[in-house]
């Protein structure tokens, strides 16, 4: 059974959050995460949606709730409370 993780968060600026994204990947293959879907908002761009592969159920928990990723959002300017879900498919 696959395992993914899900999160949607809206962004100040797409093109500055996007460059800092882009190079948080160690991260996220550390993690056992590969992007699957990347989406925007048909109504707001500066809303992101990404569905990640998951390889290992507890290292992308584990991700998803570190001070890393957290300052990492702050810093490259997500501008709400990030919803993140795990699922199998």
């Amino acid at each position: 059974m696959a395992s993914y993780m899900l999160v949607r968060h809206k962004v100040r600026d797409f093109p500055a959050w996007k460059l800092g994204y882009d190079a948080h990947l160690p991260k996220r293959l550390e993690a056992g995460l590969t992007e699957r879907h990347f989406l925007r908002g048909a109504d707001d761009p500066n809303e992101v949606i990404i569905v990640f592969d998951a390889a290992d159920l507890g290292r992308a928990k584990a991700f998803a709730g570190s001070a890393d990723l957290k300052e990492t959002m702050q810093k490259l300017g997500v501008v709400d409370k990030p919803d993140i879900y795990f699922v199998n498919g």
